[in-house]
């Protein structure tokens, strides 16, 4: 029998972070992983994806190179060496994620995690059974990839990003379905590499709920490098071949059939709680079955508690990060709480998209009586320097004093220059705030400078309207 003061229930950027931070604080520390430490995240999703989406860039910019008067040929990819360097890069970041819980004096256990009665857990690992009682426990299961009826993943045919993320060559044409954030991340990568992409999506746009303005140059964009976009649509049958499937597509115009090598589904992803045996002590779940907690990520059962993906949406990464911090300083004893007042968002598509706080369509819904403006990237030297002009940012400020409550940027580097607005809007900041900070020059982050002295009234860059 192991006694701790804190069980984590998942390794991944939540759980191994409330790990760190629970040790750090004196607290006698188990985390428990079934798979790899890092996580979803860390294995399966962001990092190995961005290392693939870092080369596509790098092979498209070299591509283009000749309009910059550098001239360059036969590139190509190779993907054994790229699969080979990926996956360096995501071990060494388990083995450092692996080195800071053991060097705060973590224990870590490999196995599946399951709730006995209230007060104690039992872990399945390959030598055994490890029966483990807590004082605190924190759930940090994260989520799994849905699947549709008729697109079950096969692996093969039919894959998830997992999957996607593995393939030893780019497929001459790709079904995605899904218009999301890994959806047209998956769009974009493998377009460069070469496939045919066609991408359903059942909304009315690609990426849901975000700004319309940026989602339109996105959509544009794949559009213009060749790839089919079927919007309020849905895959009606797939015929697998061999080594291809016939796939029907309903789409607002009639239905539609094509041919392709692979069909990637991305259409959402599921709690994973279905082995922890919640049921066991009460574990308030929600109709979707998301664990519910209040703001000190506490469940309705004392000393249980639940952080990032398998508590719900927004699931991102560093939210789950926060959470685990939280978790563990209030099992600590101290006064923490989940008091941000936004949770920035990047999608690493071409042109990459992020936002923090609101559009302005959730403005207006909100109540507020709103201002907007732009600036786009083809007026900002550093853009064209960099031959990237295409984007814009667009500041969401309130009407009166200029408060800012959102801001969506399209284009490069959006997913490091939205940083910056997200620590202006925790501070309290208006637009005349941000219009007043001197930004260097050139570079990127000027456009929210200018795009904020437009929004405050004096425009430099830009004509007045």
């Amino acid at each position: 029998m192991i006694e701790a003061d804190v069980v984590v229930v998942g390794g991944g950027p939540g759980g191994y972070v409330c790990g760190i931070r629970a040790a750090q604080l004196g607290l006698k520390t188990v985390v428990v992983e079934a798979d790899k430490l890092g996580g979803e995240c860390l294995n399966y999703g962001c990092i190995p994806s961005k290392s693939l989406i870092t080369v596509s860039k790098l092979l498209d910019k070299v591509k283009e190179a000749e309009k910059y008067g550098l001239r360059v040929s036969g590139a190509s990819v190779d993907f054994a060496q790229l699969q080979k360097w990926k996956s360096e890069v995501v071990s060494r970041l388990v083995s450092g994620v692996e080195g800071l819980l053991r060097g705060y004096h973590a224990t870590i256990i490999h196995g599946e995690a399951q709730l006995t009665t209230e007060g104690r857990v039992s872990v399945s690992t390959q030598a055994g059974t490890e029966e483990i009682t807590y004082k605190s426990l924190v759930i940090a299961t994260g989520t799994r990839t849905s699947s549709l009826t008729g697109l079950e993943f096969d692996g093969d045919l039919i894959i998830s990003s997992k999957e996607g993320l593995e393939l030893k060559g780019a497929p001459g044409r790709m079904l995605i379905v899904g218009g999301g954030a890994i959806g047209l991340e998956f769009a974009s990568m493998f377009q460069k590499l070469g496939s045919q992409i066609t991408l359903v999506e059942l909304m009315d746009q690609l990426l849901p709920g975000s700004d319309s303005d940026v989602v339109r140059l996105v959509h544009r964009k794949l559009e213009g490098r060749g790839a089919k976009v079927y919007l309020k649509s849905k895959v009606s049958r797939v015929t697998k071949g061999t080594s291809e499937a016939t796939v029907e597509v309903e789409t607002p115009d009639g239905k539609v059939t094509l041919t392709v090598d692979k069909i990637l589904v991305s259409v959402g992803r599921k709690p994973r709680t279905e082995k922890m045996n919640l049921q066991a002590i009460g574990v308030q779940t929600d109709a979707r079955g998301y664990i519910m907690t209040n703001d000190r990520m506490q469940t309705n059962i004392k000393g249980v508690y639940a952080i990032g993906d398998v508590r719900g949406p927004p699931l991102l990464a560093h939210k789950a990060s926060k959470e685990g911090v939280v978790a563990a300083e209030v099992i600590a004893g101290l006064p923490a709480a989940a008091d941000w007042k936004v949770v920035p968002d990047a999608v690493f598509c071409d042109p990459e998209v992020a936002s923090v706080g609101l559009t302005e369509a959730k403005a207006i819904e909100a109540g507020y009586k709103v201002k907007t403006s732009r600036f786009q990237f083809a007026a900002l030297g550093r853009a064209l320097s960099a031959g990237d002009p295409e984007g814009f940012v667009k500041v969401v400020c309130a009407e009166g004093d200029g408060l800012v409550l959102g801001v969506q940027i399209v284009g490069s580097d959006a997913s490091n220059l939205i940083s910056e607005v997200a620590l202006a809007i925790e501070m309290g900041a208006t637009v005349e705030d941000i219009a007043l900070t001197v930004h260097p020059h050139p570079t990127l982050p000027e456009a929210i400078m200018e795009a904020s002295e437009s929004a405050a009234g004096h425009p430099i860059h830009q004509l007045k309207a």
